[in-house]
């Protein structure tokens, strides 16, 4: 008896989808990294250069390095400071609070807002001469702060990001409180444990798989961020928010027109995103099969 093969035509469907937005989009950026293709040129005008773009990236585009170390340093601070922040207002609102719905409803407006808006809000608001944040400083007694300034302008865009994607990882870690047992609890209540215990021993290892949900997910949009950056600073005051999606723009369609260059910072991207991703993922397998 021949095995049914109608459940092939459910699929081709999403498999032709993927292959067209996803696997050959990814076969012709490799392609075109090793080109010298410039959209000054004609199509037909390209020629490989073979690792020529990746070697001028190592040896003589001091831009790379600079958006490469300003990304890493802010995925870390974002990441971190977001799950600090989540994990806290999460076990807040594991408690019983008086509206918790409201307050939860005002907690994902952040995420909800178009990135674009947000950008053009927030330079509103941090703008030296006339923003409110400058204005809430001076009843401290605190002079104006230029937050889009060469110095400040990085911080401003962390400051800007944690805002939006705090409440992402609350929503993470209060769904994962939500639905630990309560089993644990109460043994180690009996036992005399203090709270503190019970947070170090029993809340952080069972909420383990949703921590690092949270920070595979952030840590990926952190590194690819581009929309809010592009609204505040667009990449300046000269250089100082240039991250790398910011630089594999500049290099490829703003001001060189330099393709198969940007074709190669787009990999080098791709292949950082995929090792964090692999570490985290094999991190939450590990954890998995230790059975927390």
């Amino acid at each position: 008896m021949k095995k049914s093969k109608e459940h092939y035509a459910f699929i081709l469907p999403s498999l032709l989808t993927l292959v067209v937005i996803v696997i050959f989009p990814t076969i012709f950026l490799w392609y075109v990294s090793f080109t010298n293709y410039d959209l000054t040129m004609g199509w037909s005008k390209r020629s490989l250069v073979g690792v020529s773009n990746f070697a001028y990236l190592a040896w003589e585009d001091k831009d790379f390095w600079h958006s490469l170390r300003i990304s890493l340093l802010f995925m870390v601070f974002t990441v971190v400071l977001e799950f600090v922040l989540g994990l806290a207002i999460a076990l807040l609102f594991n408690r019983r609070i008086r509206g918790k719905r409201l307050w939860m409803s005002f907690l994902i407006i952040p995420m909800v807002i178009t990135p674009t808006i947000i950008s053009l809000i927030w330079k509103l608001m941090i703008n030296t001469e006339y923003g409110v944040l400058n204005f809430i400083l001076s009843w401290f007694l605190i002079g104006k702060i230029n937050w889009l300034g060469f110095e400040n302008a990085h911080w401003s865009v962390i400051m800007v990001d944690i805002w939006s994607w705090t409440p992402f990882v609350t929503l993470i870690l209060y769904a994962g409180l939500q639905s630990l047992p309560q089993e644990p609890y109460e043994a180690a209540i009996v036992d005399g444990a203090t709270p503190t215990q019970v947070f170090y021993y029993l809340t952080l290892p069972l909420l383990r798989p949703m921590i690092l949900i949270a920070v595979l997910l952030r840590s990926i949009d952190s590194l690819k961020i581009f929309d809010v950056v592009y609204g505040l600073t667009q990449g300046g005051p000269g250089n100082s928010t240039e991250l790398m999606s910011m630089h594999i723009y500049r290099l490829g369609f703003q001001h060189t027109n330099w393709i198969g260059r940007a074709s190669a910072n787009a990999i080098v991207l791709l292949v950082i995103i995929t090792f964090f991703t692999t570490i985290l993922l094999r991190i939450m397998r590990k954890s998995t099969r230790e059975g927390f």
